[in-house]
């Protein structure tokens, strides 16, 4: 719901969200602006990337409907299972990161959770301090937050874990064929691979996972999840990708029922809030046949550039193997083998992943 007291830009974005024409005169009488206030407000969205169509006389609409995102109707659409264990639930307009934010907030009780989203993230953050392109009102970007009291078994796992719990949540809502390309990324794979459930096609990102932990001396630990969607993919975002990733697509190509943004982000929460639930308790067991099942780098070229020392190989920072994908261990570490056959397991603190192209 909003506010009287919103920015302009919020209140005029929620009008149009609907995809219907509304008049410079309508739009300023239900803020109680000028209609100068109101065009300029129009401006701003434009530039953060919203393509809104004006007519002469008839006034602006939305060219991609979509649903702004309501704390509300969330909450509403949460299970009753997930609602009783939240401590906050919050929807904010403009942020510069919702995982800076939950971090920088006193961590909820042991087994509770904080829900923050964000309609524009300004700096929103990927794994190894990349930048994550979110594009308003055809993206996701939500975080999680939540203590464990003791520390999770298999804990480097958890990014796998909250790939199943995201993963799930797609499907509960129309996706098929995202896979997951280990650690941290959603993905699609190029048609027909696409279409029928192989991983056989060139990948393209749809989707991003960020967890970090932070624990007290003697205190319990924090952990806030940050998740990113691509729901659509206009071509600002796709031109905004760096050098040598990924390149960007979204979740609607794989039948994601992207309309209803609010009923997505439910499902995410659900899922992740239920799924880490279970790793608290048990573990990376429960996930990690469906992990393997997603995988996208199964039996794929890769390579591996390594980019940071670890104590047992102080000198292989910046080195860069070859070799093939052999999916995961029981722990979650990448199984690797390289170019001489030789097999090894990669943690993800260790190593970024790239896939090998011709």
């Amino acid at each position: 719901m909003v506010t009287a007291g919103a920015p302009l830009a919020q209140r005029v974005f929620v009008a149009l969200a609907d995809g219907t024409e509304h008049s410079g005169a309508a739009l300023a009488e239900r803020a109680g602006v000028t209609r100068s206030a109101v065009w300029k407000a129009i401006e701003s969205l434009r530039a953060e990337g919203l393509t809104i169509e004006g007519a002469t006389n008839r006034g602006y609409r939305l060219a991609s409907p979509t649903e702004a995102l309501d704390a509300v109707v969330l909450r509403a659409a949460l299970s009753p299972s997930t609602r009783v264990r939240l401590r906050n639930l919050a929807v904010v307009w403009e942020i510069d990161s919702t995982n800076a934010a939950l971090l920088a907030s006193p961590p909820p009780p042991v087994g509770a959770w904080d829900v923050l989203l964000a309609e524009n993230q300004r700096q929103g953050r990927g794994r190894r301090g990349r930048a994550w392109r979110a594009s308003l009102g055809d993206s996701l970007c939500l975080s999680l937050g939540t203590a464990f009291e003791p520390l999770p078994q298999d804990l480097p796992a958890a990014t796998l874990v909250v790939g199943v719990c995201v993963l799930r949540a797609l499907r509960r809502r129309g996706g098929h064929g995202v896979a997951l390309k280990w650690p941290n990324d959603l993905v699609l794979a190029e048609v027909p691979g696409l279409m029928d459930g192989s991983m056989d096609g060139a990948l393209s990102k749809a989707g991003g996972i960020l967890v970090e932990l932070r624990v007290e001396a003697g205190g319990c630990a924090q952990m806030v999840v940050g998740i990113g969607l691509n729901l659509r993919c206009p071509a600002a975002i796709a031109q905004a990708i760096e050098p040598g990733a990924l390149p960007a697509t979204a979740l609607v190509v794989a039948g994601v029922e992207v309309a209803s943004r609010n009923a997505l982000a439910a499902a995410v929460v659900d899922e992740c809030v239920s799924g880490l639930a279970t790793f608290a308790e048990r573990g990376f067991a429960p996930f990690r046949d469906e992990w393997r099942a997603a995988d996208a780098l199964l039996g794929r070229a890769v390579r591996i550039t390594t980019v940071g020392a670890s104590s047992a190989s102080p000198d292989r920072a910046g080195s860069v193997r070859e070799g093939h994908a052999r999916g995961i261990d029981p722990a979650g570490a990448l199984l690797f083998e390289s170019t001489d056959g030789a097999c090894s397991a990669v943690s993800s603190g260790e190593v970024s992943v790239r896939e090998q192209r011709p």
